[in-house]
Formats: structure tokens, sequence, C-alpha cells
């Protein structure tokens, strides 16, 4: 496969990052997670830029860096939870191929427990897997415009041939 991008999009803790870093490097492509990018840039964390500057502001910084992406090829995309939610980004990579990762609310739940980092603020709190139940549904009608890719009880490196596969 030579040309355009792959970009993986879904909820935290469905493998985005890792499937994508597995994917670029078989592909030979460039990877980017748009999070880190965005930290990188600002020099703050997501937390910090959404407590510091507002979530319209982290939108606006994932626009323009959907945008510039658009204009490059052969990237392998792990975009943020929301990215792929926004219209204009959905228009900007219109050409790439947009594969949606997926798994149960428990086994996102284990996962990001497992990453040994605190919580992520959407799941603070009590009940972070009735959290996940409903923020899955929420962007379940979003998330279904791209074709599924379910990664639970997956090995990253399955799901990567996988989505190969696809292409």
């Amino acid at each position: 496969m030579t040309g355009g991008n792959i970009v993986l999009t879904g909820f935290m803790g469905t493998g985005k990052s890792t499937v994508g870093r597995l994917l670029a490097a078989r592909l030979g492509w460039r990877f980017v997670d748009t999070d880190a990018l965005i930290e990188e840039r600002q020099g703050q964390s997501v937390a910090a830029i959404f407590k510091n500057q507002g979530e319209a502001a982290f939108r606006h910084m994932e626009a323009a860096l959907a945008r510039e992406l658009a204009g490059e090829e052969n990237l392998v995309i792990a975009s943020g939870g929301k990215f792929m939610l926004a219209v204009e980004n959905v228009q900007a990579l219109a050409a790439s191929h947009v594969f949606c990762l997926t798994a149960s609310p428990e086994e996102i739940l284990a996962r990001i427990m497992a990453d040994g980092a605190a919580l992520r603020p959407l799941l603070a709190g009590e009940a972070p897997a009735e959290k996940i139940r409903l923020l899955l549904a929420e962007r379940a009608v979003a998330y279904g415009h791209f074709p599924a890719i379910d990664t639970s009880g997956k090995t990253p490196t399955a799901i990567a041939g996988e989505i190969l596969a696809l292409l």
C-alpha cells in the first residue's frame, strides 16, 4: 500500500496508539498520535490545555492538526477519542482509510487501569465502567460511520494484521 493515510479512531483504551505504532512500523510509514503531538507543541498535557485554555481551544488545535495531516501521505494517525467525531476533521481526512477500534467497556477499563497512570479525567469519580458505557452510547452513531475493528481479546499484532488485510 502506498499513498494516503490510515486513521485509527475510537474510545480511549481501544489500542489506537499501540496498534498505530505497529502498523506504521510494518508499512514503513510515520506514526502520529494527535494528542501527543498537540501536547508536544503546546508544552503541556491535554488535561492542562483543557484547564488553562478550555475545550474549545483544544478542539481548534485538533481541527488545525487534521488539516495539516491531510496534506501529508504515508501516515498512521492515532486520533484522540473525539477527534474524528468533529465533521470538519472527518472532511479534512476524507481521503484517509479510517478504522474505529472498539472494545468492551470492561476491557477498556482494565486496559486503562493496567497503564499504571491515574484514571483519565473523563472517568474520574465513582463507577468508571458505567461512565464508559454512557460515553460509548453517546458516540455510537459517530463511531459507526467507520469500519469497526473489535480489539477485545486480541493482541495488538493480530489487530494490525486484521487492518492490513482489510486494506
